[in-house]
């Protein structure tokens, strides 16, 4: 099921984003979606989902961010290559890092450079969307308290990253944490691609397998730092290939059985 939040001529909901599931539609910049609707959903996508029964064409709403959490946890240097690109080994346990909520934006919206940035980076990758309240989960139940899956770009400010010694800065800027297009729920998330380009050219491209700490093991382990609430997003880590873009450019990150997320990037 893929799961969506969108603005219509009434407001602004969740829905269920009905249609064909191809790969034409779900893994392509330029899939058509003429042929998608989504039915609004009632209330929310936390239990089980009521449909109110008003339709659109999905052309004629606007995708938003999928989910607004309270919190994003980053994972850093989780493929053994991106560790490499960066200069270091890779960790024996999992990195994490913080992203504020008001950095997310949607499909579509504009990833906009902080004027005191020299360089920022894409980096795609694939987000975890929390379904329920979670604590001190084990990894072998881990992937139960799992909401859906989603793509994410985990912007990031790499000078600032390497002058402040720490990552808040560099990641936490506005618009940093492009999430969407939306989430689906059907998703195994132990092999699957994930990949970005840059103005069409190919950048990043790898597989969830080669995660040094997979998802189920990233979830417990951040559950047993913090809870966990329903929507709270986990960034899986991002593999090598990160690189600066320039305002001007388009990006786009797509998630094997999930879609493309969509974004220019725009000066402040």
């Amino acid at each position: 099921m893929r799961i969506a939040r969108f603005a219509h001529p009434q407001g602004v909901a969740f829905g269920v984003v009905e249609g064909p599931a191809d790969g034409s539609v779900t893994d392509s910049a330029d899939g058509d979606l003429s042929d998608l609707t989504v039915a609004e959903i009632a209330e929310h996508p936390f239990g089980p989902i009521e449909l109110s029964g008003r339709r659109w064409a999905l052309p004629d709403v606007r995708l938003l961010a999928p989910i607004l959490p309270t919190k994003i946890v980053g994972i850093g240097k989780n493929y053994a290559d991106h560790a490499a690109e960066m200069g270091g080994p890779p960790p024996e346990r999992p990195v994490m890092f913080l992203k504020p909520s008001t950095a997310v934006i949607g499909p579509g919206d504009a990833i906009r450079l902080p004027p005191d940035a020299q360089r920022v980076d894409h980096e795609a990758e694939l987000a975890v969307v929390m379904g329920t309240v979670v604590r001190d989960v084990p990894r072998d139940r881990a992937l139960a308290t799992v909401l859906g899956y989603t793509c994410a770009n985990d912007v990031t400010a790499r000078d600032q990253q390497q002058a402040d010694g720490q990552w808040t800065r560099a990641k936490g800027h506005d618009s940093f944490c492009p999430l969407g297009p939306w989430i689906e729920t059907g998703l195994d998330p132990d092999d699957i691609e994930v990949r970005a380009k840059l103005d069409g050219e190919l950048r990043q491209r790898s597989r969830t397998s080669l995660l040094l700490h997979d998802v189920a093991t990233l979830i417990s382990y951040v559950s047993h730092v913090m809870t966990l609430l329903p929507g709270d997003v986990i960034l899986t880590g991002t593999p090598a290939g990160v690189g600066p873009m320039a305002a001007g450019s388009t990006v786009s990150v797509t998630v094997e059985g999930i879609g493309t997320l969509t974004n220019a990037v725009r000066a402040r």
